[in-house]
């Protein structure tokens, strides 16, 4: 028999596959890694994870037919979580990519932190969420000013606030939490966040 609280964690060869397999095992969840596209339609959630440049990313998902399942799932309403490049790929485009639309899951465009005096890019290491949603699943009990810990160079900008569930101050204000409907998105790795990240990924696992 299935079970009920399967998640795909898609491995398309730029992921982070191993840490976020252990955290959701943490809270209980059966966890499947694949890149198998029947897999992922049978999932009841997913998982996708990313490290590396948007094109690529979206070349690999193109070549293992990955798109089409996705946004099967996601259309039916199955909790999706895109974590840090996965996030980023939801948007419909990126200031990174030279050939590549994203998934235009959510309306927007991912663009670069901007060359300014004193800040560094990438953005790497602990910072803070800032007006949390209180509305949002995945942040429910995750106190506001939460630490989590970030490694990016690009971030997302929606087209609306409406889809914004937390911001993030560096350099100016950038959303570091998305949401609409049953698509999440954490432009940081909750997976190596301790107490906070680890209570978004409890948050995930019991969603129904």
């Amino acid at each position: 028999m299935k079970d009920r609280n399967m998640i795909a964690i898609i491995d398309y060869g730029m992921g982070n596959i191993h840490s976020v397999h252990k955290a959701l095992q943490l809270f209980g969840a059966e966890v499947c890694v694949t890149n198998k596209p029947k897999e992922i339609l049978s999932a009841d959630k997913l998982v996708l994870p990313g490290v590396g440049a948007f094109d690529d990313a979206m070349g690999e998902l193109n070549k293992q037919g990955l798109i089409s399942p996705i946004k099967e799932q996601i259309k039916k309403g199955k909790p999706f979580l895109g974590i840090c490049l996965g996030m980023q790929l939801l948007f419909e485009e990126s200031e990174e990519a030279k050939a590549s639309r994203g998934l235009g899951i959510l309306k927007g465009k991912v663009k670069r932190f901007p060359k300014a005096k004193g800040l560094k890019v990438p953005h790497m290491g602990w910072n803070q969420l800032n007006n949390i949603s209180q509305g949002c699943p995945l942040l429910k009990d995750v106190p506001e000013s939460s630490y989590v810990y970030f490694c990016h160079s690009y971030y997302p900008e929606p087209s609306g606030d409406d889809t914004i569930a937390a911001r993030t101050v560096y350099g100016g204000d950038f959303a570091s939490v998305v949401w609409k409907d049953n698509v999440f998105g954490a432009q940081f790795h909750p997976e190596k966040s301790q107490k906070a990240g680890l209570k978004m990924v409890e948050n995930f696992v019991k969603l129904c």
